[in-house]
């Protein structure tokens, strides 16, 4: 059975988070511009996909889509007995580095099976521009098993947050721009998944195109 929303203290640890650092930081440090946000539906799993160019972005696109977003986190933050409960409850899941192992995606699509919102970058790694040039078809696949829509997000500016070196942020202007849901692939054949991934991919540059 497929449910409807996150757990009820992952909602309060995101509230938590997202109005007391994320919006306050994005707004007035970044001055954050979102649009679509009327797109997102707050209910029911979703497969957000979007570029990818700072690891500041999976806060970023969870506070602007409204609603936690699970994503994966490297296995080793697992092993930290102080965080590990706490990166759970916001919804991140372990991954192998240099691996997307069965058990990630099991831990992916039982938090879908959950009601949540999981997030995947679409190329997979960080692009120096933000531009998807090489897209994965592992979020179609996901869509696909889960019978799950996807929800294409841009990030615009993000890359220029941190300069090689730097540890502080720099106060660089972003856009968030969120398209319409895309439906998830019937079957997870290859050249279904590859023809929706290309959708999602065609979404998000033409978003990323239109700049501030």
């Amino acid at each position: 059975m497929v449910k409807s929303r996150e757990p009820f203290v992952s909602l309060a640890l995101y509230h938590a988070f997202k109005w007391s650092i994320v919006s306050p930081m994005l707004h007035a440090y970044f001055r954050g511009k979102i649009y679509g946000e009327e797109n997102v539906p707050q209910l029911g799993p979703v497969v957000v996909v979007s570029n990818h160019a700072s690891y500041f972005d999976p806060p970023i696109v969870s506070n602007c889509v409204r609603r936690p977003v699970a994503y994966m986190a490297k296995e080793e933050l697992f092993e930290i007995p102080v965080l590990v409960q706490a990166i759970k409850l916001y919804g991140a899941y372990p991954v192998s580095r240099g691996t997307a192992d069965r058990a990630t995606i099991r831990a992916a699509l039982e938090y879908l099976k959950d009601g949540w919102a999981v997030g995947v970058f679409l190329q997979g790694t960080r692009t120096p521009d933000g531009k998807i040039t090489d897209p994965k078809r592992g979020a179609a696949l996901l869509a696909a098993k889960a019978n799950a829509p996807l929800l294409p997000v841009s990030l615009w500016g993000s890359e220029k947050i941190l300069e090689k070196g730097s540890k502080v942020p720099r106060a660089v202007p972003l856009t968030i721009r969120i398209g319409q849901l895309i439906d998830a692939p019937n079957s997870t054949n290859k050249e279904e998944l590859e023809a929706v991934t290309q959708k999602c991919t065609t979404a998000i540059n033409e978003m990323h195109n239109l700049g501030r």
